[in-house]
C-alpha cells in the first residue's frame, strides 16, 4: 500500500504532494513501482495534528481519486475518519477505507456495509491531538488485540463482510516507544485474530527514536521492520517507499515459502 497524502501538514512529506500535478507523478510512481493499492488521505493523522473540515478534505482527496481511478488499475484506498469523506472516495472510484479510527464514526460502520467496499480497522488510543501525551497499557498487546476483535465483530454485525476486513495495531498512534516495539515483536498474535494484517511503520518516529535518524533517513529501519511484519504474518505494508519495501517483502516470502527444485 503506498502512501500518498495530499496535504500540507503529513509528518513524512507534508505539502509535497499537494497540487494536482505533483499527486498525479506521485500516484504514477506509487504504481510504477509495484504497489496494489494507492491510501490517499487528505487529513494528517501525525501526532499533534489538528482536525480538519469535511469539505476540505473531500476537495483534496476527490480529484485524486477521480484521476487515479481513470489512468491506473490498482485499487485505491481513501484514509478517513469522516462517513462523508468515504462516501464521496467512493464515488470517485475508492474501493477500500482506511480508518484510523476503527469506523468509530456515527453511521461509519453502516454505510461500509451498504457501500460493500473493503475495510482497514486500525486501533488508536485517544486522537491525534493528544495521542501521544502519556500513553498508558497494563497489556498492551492484550488490549490491542481485544479492541481489534471487538470493532470487527462490530462490523460483522453491521452487515460489513468478513472478507472485506483487514486489522491495523496502529504503530505510532497512542503507543510509546516501548509499547510499538512490543507490538512488533508479538505481530502473530495480530495475524491470529482472523483477517489480514496491515501494518505501517514507514519513516515513524519509534524508528528515528532507535536509530537516532531524521524523517528522510529511515529508509533501512523501516525496510528492517517490514521485514519483520511480513515473516510474522503481516499481508500488506502501508508505506512510503514502495519498490525498496516490495523488494524487502517479495524475499522475505521467498525465502519463507522456499523453492521446490
Amino acid at each position: 500500500m503506498g502512501v500518498l497524502n495530499v496535504t500540507p501538514d503529513s509528518f513524512a512529506d507534508g505539502g509535497r504532494y499537494a497540487t494536482a500535478a505533483a499527486a498525479d507523478d506521485r500516484a504514477a510512481q506509487i504504481a510504477r513501482e509495484g504497489a496494489a493499492i494507492i491510501d490517499v488521505g487528505g487529513e494528517s493523522s501525525r501526532p499533534g495534528a489538528e482536525p480538519v473540515p469535511e469539505q476540505i478534505e473531500i476537495d483534496r482527496v476527490v480529484p485524486v481519486i477521480e484521476r487515479i481511478a481513470s489512468r491506473f488499475d490498482i485499487a485505491i484506498s481513501v484514509d478517513t475518519v469522516k462517513p462523508a469523506v468515504m462516501a464521496a472516495a467512493a464515488a470517485a472510484g475508492a474501493c477500500i477505507v482506511n480508518d484510523v479510527r476503527a469506523l468509530g464514526a456515527a453511521g461509519a460502520r453502516d454505510w461500509a456495509a451498504g457501500a460493500g467496499v473493503g475495510v482497514c480497522l486500525m486501533h488508536m488510543r485517544g486522537e491525534p491531538r493528544t495521542m501521544q501525551e502519556n500513553p498508558a497499557y497494563g497489556d498492551v498487546v492484550a488490549e490491542v488485540a481485544a479492541f481489534l476483535r471487538h470493532e470487527r465483530d462490530a462490523c460483522l454485525r453491521a452487515g460489513v463482510r468478513a472478507d472485506s476486513i483487514v486489522l491495523d495495531p496502529g504503530i505510532g498512534f497512542g503507543k510509546s516507544l516501548a509499547h510499538n516495539l512490543t507490538l512488533l515483536k508479538e505481530l502473530a498474535v495480530f495475524a491470529g485474530l482472523g483477517a489480514p494484517l496491515l501494518v505501517g511503520v514507514s519513516r515513524k518516529s519509534l524508528i528515528g527514536r532507535v536509530l537516532g535518524r531524521g524523517v528522510d533517513e529511515r529508509l533501512y529501519g523501516g525496510l528492517g521492520l517490514a521485514a519483520l511484519a511480513v515473516s510474522l504474518g503481516a499481508r500488506i505494508i502501508r508505506t512510503h517507499d514502495v519498490a525498496a519495501t516490495c523488494d524487502a517483502a517479495a524475499m522475505v516470502s521467498a525465502a519463507m515459502q522456499g523453492i521446490d527444485t
